[in-house]
C-alpha cells in the first residue's frame, strides 16, 4: 500500500501554529492520527517536529519586555514540555507511545555524539517508541543553531537511513511562480540533474512563524536526495496528507525529488550535513579545485593548499575553499598547524580523503 518502510516527516512551524501564534492542538491532533495509521500499516516513522515556541508563547504571557533570544529560550522551555505532552497523549490515544529526542548544531560535530543520537533512535524504532525529534532552543542561539528544522530534518533522515523525507509546509510545494498567482502551478517533479532549473522560482523570503522559507526546503531537499532518498514537500494543512503522498502510485500535489541512484556511504552522509560545523579552512589553487571536481574521485594533497586558516585539530571538519567561494567540507586528517608545514608540498598522505569529503553542487556554493 505505502511504498517506503522508513521515512522522517518533518512539521513545519506554520502548520502546527494558528494566526495568533499558539499551538494549533486540532492539526496536530489530525497528524497523529496519520502517523498512527501508517505506523499500523507497517511504516517506521520519525518525526521532526516544531512547535514549542508556538506552544509556551500560548502559555506563558511575560510581564518583562524581552529581546528575541531571550523570548525563544523561555516559550520553548515551557513550551516543549507541552509540545510533548500533547504529543505523548495523542499517541497514547491510539495506543503508541512516542519519545523526546532534543538536539543541538553543536553536539553533532562530533562524530561519536552523531552515531550516539542515532543509536537512541534505532532502539526508540526497535521498541515501537516514535521519536519526536526537535532542536534544543532553550540553548541553541545565533551561530549555535540549525537554520531550522528543514536542516535538522535532512540531517536526520540521512542519519536513520530513511527511506523518504516528507517536509509539510503551508502550501502545496514548489510553484514555477509566485504562489498566490493562479496561473502558477506546483512542479510535481524534480528529476536527478534537474534540480538546479528550480533556482529561478525559489523565494527567498520567509512565512508566518518559521525561521526558514522554500529556499531552505529546497537546498536540504537537493542535498538529501542526492544522497539517495526521496524527499518530498507537501502541505500539512489539506487533509490526511501523508497517506495521500505516501500511496504507492500517489498523485496528490506535492514537490517530489527523485532520489540519486548513487546513495552515499554513513561516514559521508555526516560530512555532507557538516555545513556549519566547521573549525577551520582551506584554500586550494586552480589545479587542485579542478582535480576534486573533475570525473574521478580525487583527494586533496598538500600540493593543491594555498593558506591554512583557523585552529582545528585532526579530523575536526573543515571547509574546502577556491576563489572566495566554499566549495564543500571534509575531514582533515591532520592539524591546522601540520597541514601548514605541508602546505604546497609535493607528495604525501592526503590532507582531506576522497571518503570524508563532500563537494557542494554549483547552487549550494558560498562566498566568505
Amino acid at each position: 500500500m505505502y511504498e517506503f518502510k522508513r521515512i522522517v516527516v518533518k512539521i513545519g512551524s506554520n502548520v502546527l501554529t494558528q494566526r495568533d501564534g499558539t499551538l494549533d492542538v486540532v492539526r496536530m491532533a489530525a497528524l497523529v492520527d496519520q502517523v498512527a495509521a501508517l505506523r499500523r500499516a507497517g511504516v517506521e516513522v520519525i518525526l521532526i517536529s516544531s512547535g514549542a515556541v508556538a506552544s509556551g508563547r500560548g502559555e506563558l504571557k511575560s510581564g518583562q519586555k524581552l529581546d528575541p533570544v531571550s523570548a525563544r529560550q523561555l516559550y520553548s522551555a515551557v513550551g516543549q514540555a507541552k509540545l510533548i505532552m500533547h504529543y505523548y497523549e495523542l499517541f497514547q490515544s491510539h495506543g503508541m507511545m512516542c519519545g523526546q529526542v532534543l538536539t543541538t548544531k553543536e553536539s553533532l560535530r562530533s562524530r561519536r555524539y552523531y552515531l550516539n543520537q542515532k543509536n537512541c533512535m534505532t532502539v526508540m524504532l526497535g521498541n515501537d517508541v516514535i521519536p519526536i525529534v526537535n532542536e534544543n532552543d532553550t540553548i541553541s542561539v545565533t551561530e549555535l543553531m540549525f537554520t531550522d528544522n528543514d536542516e535538522l530534518s535532512g540531517l536526520v533522515a540521512t542519519m536513520m537511513d530513511a527511506e523518504a523525507l516528507i517536509i509539510l509546509s503551508n502550501i502545496d510545494g514548489i510553484y514555477n511562480g509566485n504562489p498566490s498567482d493562479p496561473a502558477c502551478q506546483v512542479i510535481r517533479r524534480v528529476e536527478s540533474g534537474k534540480r538546479s532549473a528550480l533556482t529561478d522560482y525559489i523565494q527567498t523570503s520567509r512565512s508566518g512563524f518559521g525561521r526558514g522559507g522554500m529556499q531552505t526546503k529546497y537546498h536540504v531537499a537537493r542535498k538529501v536526495a542526492d544522497e539517495g532518498i526521496t524527499v518530498i514537500i507537501a502541505n500539512g494543512q489539506r487533509e490526511d496528507i501523508l497517506p495521500q503522498v505516501l500511496r504507492s502510485g500517489s498523485d496528490t500535489v506535492s514537490t517530489r525529488f527523485i532520489p540519486s541512484e548513487k546513495p552515499i556511504s554513513g561516514v559521508k552522509k555526516w560530512i555532507a550535513h557538516s555545513d556549519g560545523f566547521e573549525k577551520g579552512q582551506l584554500h586550494i589553487n586552480t589545479g587542485a579545485y579542478e582535480a576534486l571536481t573533475g570525473p574521478k574521485a580525487t583527494s586533496l594533497l598538500p600540493v593543491g593548499v594555498t593558506e591554512v586558516k583557523g585552529d582545528f585539530e585532526k579530523d575536526d571538519i573543515v571547509g574546502i575553499y577556491y576563489n572566495g567561494l566554499q566549495i564543500g567540507v571534509g575531514k582533515s586528517a591532520f592539524d591546522s598547524q601540520k597541514i601548514a608545514a605541508l602546505m604546497g608540498v609535493k607528495g604525501g598522505r592526503p590532507l582531506v580523503h576522497y571518503d570524508y569529503l563532500y563537494l557542494f553542487d554549483d547552487a549550494s556554493k558560498k562566498s566568505i
